[in-house]
């Protein structure tokens, strides 16, 4: 299947010509349209990213937003990186922007067509690994590990299961990078610290975010999460580059 690039239409472009007379999507019906792969997205959500200039839906003379099907497509695409791959909104802006250029975003994988509609399932596993939940039983399976680590792991909360009992593809990652730490004799109980750290960084995340979060209409909730995951991608960056430093100087010891 060939990719259609995700370009943002220029004004006067005469591509869009033989779109004219296509559907026009209303603020609502692109709710219903995306909502189903994205239970979480608002008509706020929607604003939000327009105000974020990621998608810019033309205007009636009354200022009603009127979403073409590739204004669609592209809101699909946004929604998907920043989904499967934790993308913060700066970083899909810079994507998009160079997408907008004609250009292949180096972050996209290799066999990442540039086009909106093919942002598949098989695509976001591709990106992030990310899977359906698993049970208990396939997590051992999967993952190589005991029972009693398991068990331990869930002690110090380095892995929780959800309501129904099921564990995500971060568990997964999780026990199995224990498991290779565990051969330089790092055990669950001495990697408590990093849950303690993460704990720590959410804390400063969500003092940061008090103020706003004290607002309580919608379009306030959906900048205090966009605002929070771009402060968490920051906050890992940091982590990974002391982290790399400290490493570099380890090697030239």
């Amino acid at each position: 299947m060939s990719a259609t690039p995700a370009r943002q239409p220029k004004e006067g472009d005469n591509s869009s010509a033989s779109s004219a007379n296509s559907h026009v999507f209303t603020i609502s019906e692109v709710l219903r349209e995306l909502q189903n792969e994205f239970p979480d997205l608002s008509a706020s959500k929607l604003r939000f990213l327009e105000e974020r200039d990621l998608v810019k839906p033309a205007r009636t003379q009354s200022g009603y937003r009127k979403y073409s099907a590739a204004d669609v497509e592209r809101l699909r695409f946004i929604l998907a990186l920043q989904r499967d791959r934790y993308m913060p909104l700066d970083v899909i802006k810079q994507t998009m922007d160079a997408i907008d250029a004609g250009e292949k975003p180096e972050s996209l994988p290799e066999s990442a067509p540039v086009g909106p509609r093919e942002v598949t399932n098989e695509l976001a596993a591709q990106i992030t690994g990310r899977s359906r939940p698993m049970s208990r039983k396939e997590l051992r399976a999967l993952s190589g590990a005991t029972r009693g680590m398991l068990d331990t792991l869930e002690k110090f909360r380095i892995i929780s299961a959800d309501a129904q009992g099921n564990y995500s593809h971060h568990d997964l990652k999780a026990v199995k990078a224990v498991r290779v730490l565990a051969r330089y004799g790092l055990e669950p109980k001495h990697l408590a610290t990093l849950r303690r750290s993460a704990d720590a960084e959410l804390d400063l995340i969500a003092r940061a975010m008090a103020p706003h979060a004290a607002r309580k209409d919608a379009a306030a909730r959906a900048r205090v999460a966009e605002s929070s995951k771009e402060m968490l991608q920051c906050l890992k960056d940091l982590r990974a580059s002391i982290m790399d430093s400290a490493v570099e100087k380890i090697d030239k010891r």
